[in-house]
């Protein structure tokens, strides 16, 4: 029984840091997509 309760808790583990890195990648997603329309948009205002 304690080896069931054992790969359980390193389950929970593992999916909760998958979690974390995901949403720390669309984070950084979102701000290389900000970065990409202010550079644009900049780019536009000089034509």
């Amino acid at each position: 029984m304690p080896a069931r309760l054992t790969l359980a808790c390193l389950a929970a583990l593992f999916g909760l840091a998958a979690c974390e890195t995901v949403e720390g990648a669309g984070e950084d997603l979102s701000n290389a997509g900000q970065t990409i329309s202010e550079e644009s948009q900049e780019v536009q205002d000089d034509l």
